[in-house]
């Protein structure tokens, strides 16, 4: 199975390092993009967004998995294949609905939104973090263009609601996660047709702190 791997914010394409080997030796064939703002040439949500949906043209109707903010940018390439997706997997995070800003917890300054630091994450998020691993991450750390971070989302093509589309949990429960859909919160995924969630024991980075785990839980939703 064809996986399209699409790092969160400030993350590389790098970050799915430890899970690809993985992936391969499950049978697939994973394809980790490169993460906002890491190409110099891309940005714009719109041409982030087509970088995307170059790799699901030359994929064999692949499986989708956006990590975090990214889970936005997984729905927006159902939206423009919607026949060509065969799945989206959301690790850690939830989509946008049409309009709103792509990424907008953090504001832009010098045009661009970098990594702030630890404090806004303390807790679930990143206590299956040890130092050695913060301080890579924070080494490694890529500012977004505020041409990203703050473009509003577009969605046009209602056929993304037949996508099927899973959750993985991470730093939240799957019953947290469809207490928010359930209640109104994530309106895009209270419209999808088919949409399920799966627990994983981890922060919201887990392709570091659980990658065997990662993987597992991957494997297991693609058979």
């Amino acid at each position: 199975m064809d996986i399209i791997l699409i790092p969160g914010m400030w993350l590389t394409g790098s970050a799915w390092a430890p899970i690809t080997g993985r992936l391969k030796q499950l049978g697939h064939n994973p394809i980790p993009l490169a993460g906002a703002g890491e190409d110099s040439a891309v940005t714009t949500l719109e041409e982030l967004t087509a970088a995307v949906v170059d790799a699901i043209d030359s994929a064999d109707r692949p499986v989708v998995l956006g990590h975090s903010a990214a889970a936005t940018l997984a729905w927006i390439a159902a939206d423009r294949r919607p026949d060509q997706v065969s799945r989206v997997l959301m690790l850690g995070g939830f989509p946008e609905s049409d309009g709103a800003r792509y990424f907008n917890p953090f504001p832009a300054v010098d045009g661009k939104v970098a990594f702030p630091g630890w404090e806004p994450f303390e807790g679930p998020d990143s206590a299956d973090l040890d130092a050695a691993t913060r301080d890579r991450f924070v080494q490694e750390s890529i500012a977004v263009p505020e041409g990203i971070t703050h473009a509003p989302v577009q969605l046009t093509d209602d056929r993304r609601y037949e996508v099927p589309v899973t959750v993985i949990c991470p730093e939240f429960s799957p019953a947290e996660a469809k207490e928010a859909v359930d209640g109104g919160h994530v309106p895009e995924l209270s419209k999808a047709k088919r949409l399920d969630y799966v627990d994983l024991d981890s922060g919201h980075w887990p392709m570091f702190s659980r990658p065997a785990e990662l993987a597992a839980v991957i494997n297991s939703l693609l058979q």
